[in-house]
């Protein structure tokens, strides 16, 4: 059942294939933090030392978001999704835990189950990185740990240390509110169901990174599709052209991007790279990516809507699941 008039069914495939097939789509998408975020590891945020733009020559470091770090947060609430609609049960299907190899998030975004089978993640994300450079993307916040009374020092009666104050102050760099990291999603060989599925989660999910029920607030605006029959540019190619459209002072300023201006010039960078791929694509960038966004968002606002999406996906994942996975031996 076709869920979509926008687009052409040519696009999908009518069910999920066992080996990769050659169609590709892409969520042209723009990461804006909307909080303090913390993209780290071993305590430190992720930065990488690249060249700041295509043409512009020098080096800067800039904060790393890595896939992980995207497409876990993705999957986490698709799953969330399924639950609530009572297509996956809890019990029979825990995230890194107990994989239940026939729904629609083990199908699309894989999973691995030591000797007992494992099937590849369709859904390809890559390292994103900040428009800006680092220093201009980051600041560091003291945090502390109050006492119940809401002050810093004990006022317990009976207390041996009643009026002490607490040492528990800890220092931490935390990613600044508005900072944009440009980031393509691509599925591969993807069903109408399974395309919806993923752009749903790209659009629901807000929050990315450690503490995530405390911050890492990240809005995701998608700026377009682009169907293709093989893999377009990189994260890092795409933000440095993004660079090198953006005025200097700008860059180099403590003063958030605006962002109408980063949109503007992030749809001229893709659509500029695009022209020069080696590849078939048909791209619904900017204006022309208008109707299908409001579609989408159209189908997944209602309860029916988002029932069509998840149920068709679901029994897509099953019937792949039937054909081409095998079930674990009981010991």
């Amino acid at each position: 059942m076709a869920l979509l008039n926008t687009l052409d069914s040519k696009f999908f495939h009518q069910q999920i294939p066992y080996k990769p097939m050659g169609k590709y789509v892409h969520f042209i998408t723009l990461r804006i933090t909307e909080s303090y975020p913390l993209f780290q590891t071993d305590g430190e945020l992720n930065k990488a030392r690249v060249r700041a733009g295509v043409n512009t020559g020098k080096t800067i470091s800039r904060l790393s978001m890595f896939k992980r770090k995207q497409s876990t947060p993705e999957r986490l609430v698709g799953r969330e999704l399924l639950r609530k609609y009572d297509l996956v049960k809890p019990e029979e299907c825990e995230y890194n835990v107990k994989f239940g190899m026939n729904n629609p998030d083990c199908i699309i975004y894989g999973f691995a189950i030591g000797d007992s089978g494992s099937e590849k993640s369709k859904v390809i994300v890559d390292t994103a990185f900040s428009i800006t450079p680092f220093d201009e993307s980051h600041e560091n916040f003291t945090l502390n740990a109050p006492y119940e009374s809401g002050t810093m020092s004990s006022k317990g009666e009976g207390d041996s240390k009643a009026g002490e104050v607490t040492s528990r102050i800890n220092q931490q760099d935390h990613i600044r509110p508005q900072v944009f990291f440009p980031s393509i999603v691509t599925l591969r060989d993807p069903t109408e169901a399974s395309f919806l599925y993923v752009f749903n989660n790209i659009l629901r999910t807000r929050h990315y990174g450690a503490q995530t029920t405390r911050t890492g607030r990240v809005r995701n605006e998608l700026l377009g599709v682009v169907f293709a029959d093989g893999e377009i540019v990189s994260n890092l190619r795409w933000t440095q052209a993004i660079y090198d459209r953006l005025p200097e002072d700008l860059l180099t300023s403590l003063d958030p991007l605006d962002e109408t201006l980063v949109r503007e010039k992030a749809i001229d960078a893709i659509e500029s790279l695009m022209t020069e791929e080696f590849i078939v694509h048909n791209d619904f960038i900017g204006d022309s990516f208008t109707p299908l966004l409001t579609e989408v968002k159209s189908l997944t606002s209602t309860e029916e809507g988002i029932m069509q999406i998840l149920q068709q996906a679901d029994q897509e994942a099953k019937e792949y699941a039937k054909a081409h996975i095998k079930a674990p031996k009981s010991k």
